[in-house]
């Protein structure tokens, strides 16, 4: 099942359970830790991590959710930052696992993290996220739980400037691309003369993809595929690079039930974003990418951002679909996946 980033308030979120932030004492504190209390109730809440008593840096205990939409709190503390030879990445790594299978244990489906130790116990932002997602992916590839990281406001959520650098430009050529399309088009296609007023009047203009498209498939193949829907084309697709469902639809971030979907219904019409994250699980080229996206009634547009990101990761080949869910959440996009 799929790893989702949120923007939003971890308090209100309808999982199975949320985690807190914890001291190690269990006592309600600042921050996020704070916030859990408050809505759940301080002094029900309170009550019960008093009869756990303490726990130590990555251990995770579990309390019910009382007031919140939450069923359960899943209470783990984490490191403080103190330079990061401390062992502090492990025991952070430690909170995160523990925390995910105290929630198998208590076969709970859907799970919510803050990004622990990201706030006054100063682990830096960016670290912090990294240890949260690659160890969350590492349980993710062998079970299946609907796992949220939560940011209560973008200032919140950092990549390191070396991720984010090269696709700024990259967004930057293709927007230059687009407005060398624009001025080049033909005077008559954009602009009217209003002989009343004496005045020129520019129309919107529609920034059109390239007429040229380069093809890495073979004409008879492509004339094969003409009838194919999306569903077809996808599990061909699935068959010829030899992937199982389980590997494609955890590649793809999606949730289970969802692939189920797909493939039981061979007229099955896909959101935009789901097929994206299958030919990313696929490791599609462009070429393959706008076929797939085509048959479900899409396209990569030049003129989108989510879309730009997504072509740079596929022209790269970097399928990492984490990755560039993140990148996504960065520049405020939609993620991928279900």
């Amino acid at each position: 099942m799929p790893l989702h980033i949120i923007h939003g308030d971890i308090t209100r979120v309808a999982a199975d359970a949320i985690v807190n932030a914890a001291n190690t004492a269990l006592q309600c504190g600042g921050g996020v830790c704070g916030a859990i209390f408050a809505a759940a109730g301080r002094d029900s809440l309170q009550a019960a991590c008093d009869s756990i008593g303490s726990i130590k840096t990555g251990e995770a205990v579990i309390t019910p959710g009382f007031k919140l939409p939450a069923r359960h709190v899943i209470h783990t503390a984490g490191p403080v930052w103190r330079g990061g030879d401390q062992r502090e990445g492990q025991l952070l790594e430690n909170c995160y696992r523990n925390s995910l299978e105290l929630a198998r244990q208590n076969r709970l489906e859907s799970i919510a993290f803050p990004l622990i130790s990201a706030g006054i116990y100063g682990y830096p932002k960016d670290q912090a996220l990294e240890v949260a997602v690659r160890t969350i992916r590492r349980f993710l590839k062998h079970q299946e739980m609907n796992v949220s990281l939560v940011f209560f406001d973008r200032a919140s959520f950092e990549l390191p400037e070396s991720l984010l650098k090269p696709i700024r430009k990259y967004l930057s050529e293709q927007m230059i691309q687009n407005l060398n399309i624009l001025f080049n088009q033909e005077s008559s296609d954009h602009d009217k003369y209003d002989e009343s007023e004496d005045i020129m009047v520019s129309s919107i203009p529609i920034l059109r993809e390239p007429s040229s498209v380069s093809y890495e498939r073979s004409l008879p193949d492509l004339i094969a595929e003409l009838d194919e829907g999306f569903s077809r084309m996808l599990f061909r697709l699935i068959d010829q690079k030899g992937r199982s469902d389980v590997e494609v639809y955890k590649k793809a971030n999606l949730d289970r039930r969802l692939f189920s979907k797909i493939r039981s219904d061979v007229n099955y019409r896909p959101a935009k974003t789901t097929a994206l994250a299958l030919s990313i699980a696929l490791e599609l080229n462009l070429d393959e990418t706008r076929d797939l996206l085509g048959r479900a009634g899409f396209a990569l547009s030049r003129s989108s951002v989510s879309d730009v990101v997504i072509q740079y990761y596929i022209e790269h080949r970097n399928y990492n679909i984490f990755e560039i869910n993140e990148v996504l959440f960065a520049f405020n996009q939609q993620t991928l996946g279900s």
